[in-house]
């Protein structure tokens, strides 16, 4: 097949909606076809509709989403059309690409895959509260839009498809659930995970950009009950600075690292190879592709049962869901019980490598997709 890739981000960048957009690509590039690139887009999305939305803003105090407007979607459609037409394509994948896809016109069949809709989003993530009327209501349009023009329709979780036939009525036929894969270079070998011993104390990895949104305070309190309990524990944030500067002995704060630079990444994987649990009380999440990387890593993952979490860890197999009412003691608990049988720890690490090895993973979601494409005939 000959792949067009759809979207306005630079896909060739890890940093493309965490690198999803890069291994995504790849993975199509080598189970699916030749992969050519239809973006970036550098079209500025607030020149679209930024004045407009800017006043709405400050008139109403409420949030204009400029990503998707229509008046953008319809700038993306135009650019999109022209780049199409001048490349002979069998098939477009479309990832995250919503505003792109929704007024494109074009024979090619589209294969729509994301996370999550539009309305799920809707005061469930804090970027997407406080919105304004005409900001739901193009959402939901371009959403509808969307859906309906894609030929198939791909999501990483049970959650998030189930809200697209509810909320958006589309035909359930065309709609598959596949799980991402872990976003990572240099995967270690089976033996090395399988060999893995547990630290002299617990090391606990909060790995986030966003320090409310990923239960950063929850997974201090819970450092603080580990230690009330009597279990030497150390707790290391990757991603983000804590609102409020933290004054403990066993915790480290690393602010940022990129994946596209080669010394950066490396100090990534070794902070998921040598961490014993990866702790993220997450309030709202979709479906977490840092769970995928853990597994990946045989780091069993300790958070929240909500959004499309239980899609990627399976409770004892390869982490733990804990409800959004848990606190620092209630993670604590369920982390000091694994951490001191030593058995049971050494078990976790074997199936959440497992859970990698089986199904999150590009190559196997890759495969998968292939398989959705051939059976339903999207492609002749």
């Amino acid at each position: 097949m000959r792949i067009g890739f759809l979207t306005a981000s630079d896909s060739t960048s890890r940093e493309s909606w965490s690198g999803t957009h890069y291994y995504m690509a790849r993975a199509l590039q080598k189970h699916c076809g030749e992969v050519s690139y239809l973006g970036p887009i550098k079209t500025i999305v607030k020149s679209g509709a930024g004045g407009v939305g800017k006043g709405l803003e400050l008139l109403f105090r409420k949030r204009y989403w400029h990503a998707r407007s229509i008046v953008v979607a319809m700038r993306y459609a135009r650019i999109l059309e022209h780049r199409i037409s001048k490349q002979p394509l069998d098939l477009l994948v479309a990832p995250l690409a919503v505003a792109e896809i929704s007024f494109l016109k074009t024979e090619l069949p589209i294969v729509y895959v994301c996370d999550s809709t539009f309305a799920s989003l809707v005061n469930y993530y804090p970027s997407f509260s406080h919105l304004l009327g005409i900001s739901i209501w193009e959402g939901n349009t371009l959403e509808r839009r969307a859906l309906r023009r894609a030929n198939l329709v791909l999501y990483p979780s049970k959650w998030a498809a189930e809200a697209a036939i509810a909320d958006y009525h589309i035909d359930k036929a065309k709609v598959h659930v596949v799980p991402f894969g872990a976003n990572l270079e240099d995967v270690p070998d089976q033996e090395t995970i399988i060999g893995k011993k547990l630290s002299d104390r617990c090391r606990l990895l909060f790995l986030g950009k966003y320090w409310e949104r990923k239960g950063g305070d929850i997974a201090l309190e819970t450092l603080l009950a580990l230690e009330k309990m009597g279990v030497k524990s150390e707790l290391t944030i990757c991603g983000v600075v804590p609102p409020q500067p933290v004054s403990h002995d066993r915790v480290t704060v690393i602010p940022f690292l990129n994946k596209d630079d080669e010394i950066q990444r490396q100090k990534l994987r070794s902070l998921l190879l040598t961490s014993d649990f990866l702790l993220l009380p997450t309030r709202a999440e979709l479906f977490g592709m840092v769970f995928c990387e853990a597994g990946a890593f045989g780091l069993p993952a300790v958070t929240t049962n909500t959004g499309g979490i239980a899609g990627v860890i399976e409770e004892g197999k390869n982490g733990f869901l804990l409800p959004l009412s848990a606190r620092g003691a209630d993670y604590a608990k369920v982390i000091s019980g694994a951490y001191r049988d030593g058995q049971y720890y050494h078990e976790l690490v074997k199936s959440s490598r497992a859970a990698f090895n089986d199904k999150l993973n590009w190559d196997a979601w890759a495969t998968s997709v292939k398989r959705i494409i051939q059976e339903c005939g999207t492609v002749c």
